[in-house]
Parts: C-alpha cells; structure tokens; sequence
C-alpha cells in the first residue's frame, strides 16, 4: 500500500502525558505501518505519567521514551482523523477531518491500578478503529 494511502490519525488530550500516548500507542502496535499515528496536547505535560508507562508495560508496550507535544494547527490539518480525549473546545476544528470524541477517565493523579481499565478500554477502541479506517 502506497503511503499516501494510509490514514493519519492524531490523538488530542489536555497534557499528552496518558490517554492519547497510550492511545497511539496502541494504534502504532497493532497496526504497523498500516496507519500514521501522532499524538499531542492543548498543554502538555513535562513527562509521561509514570502510572501510563508502568500499565503499559504490563502489555509489552514500551513508551517510557516518549514525549508529551504541544498540539498544533498543522497537525489536525495533515490528519485524517482526530480524537479528542477530554480536550474539549481548545481543538481546532476543519471540514473533511472524521472527529471522534473519547469519554475516558484522565489518569492523571492515578496509580497503575487505576489506569489499567483505563488502558484496556483504549485498545477495545483501537481494535475497532483499525476495522473502521484500514483496508484489510
């Protein structure tokens, strides 16, 4: 499959730092090079929440190196689907982008047993949306 033929898909909360990171994690894992992910903050943190890279450890994701980034215009312009992960209004908005919003607890503050459901209830979501956006 040509690149130009794969989807993008950027995922959006507040400080980058556990919902969307382990949301493009989980994308990035189960779909290879089958879809271009990013991720990104309207005021990300300074790291990664520890609770979000310890759970997905459990998994066999590593994501300990990862960075939470600031969202940007270009960003959401070059995607062909962003979901927003309690971002609320802070994220813009342009015709012809599929926008999905994900009501998901914020692991902020939380310890790994917290996080887990959390987590698990992320890659139910990413199962379904590789089904929805790839091409078998």
């Amino acid at each position: 499959m040509p690149d130009t033929a794969r989807p993008t898909v950027l995922f959006v909360c507040v400080h980058n730092a556990g919902r969307s990171q382990m949301a493009a994690a989980f994308l990035t894992h189960l779909a290879g090079d089958r879809v271009e992910v990013r991720s990104a903050g309207s005021t990300p943190a300074d790291a990664v929440n520890p609770s979000v890279v310890a759970a997905m450890a459990e998994v066999g994701i590593d994501i300990s190196a990862e960075t939470p980034k600031v969202l940007t215009v270009e960003a959401v312009r070059a995607s062909d689907v962003v979901i927003t992960m309690g971002c609320g209004d802070t994220c813009p908005v342009f015709p012809g982008k599929r926008y999905l919003d994900w009501q998901l607890p914020d692991p902020a503050g939380q310890g790994v047993d917290a996080v887990r459901p959390i987590r698990d209830e992320i890659e139910n979501r990413i199962h379904t949306l590789i089904a929805e956006i790839t091409v078998p």
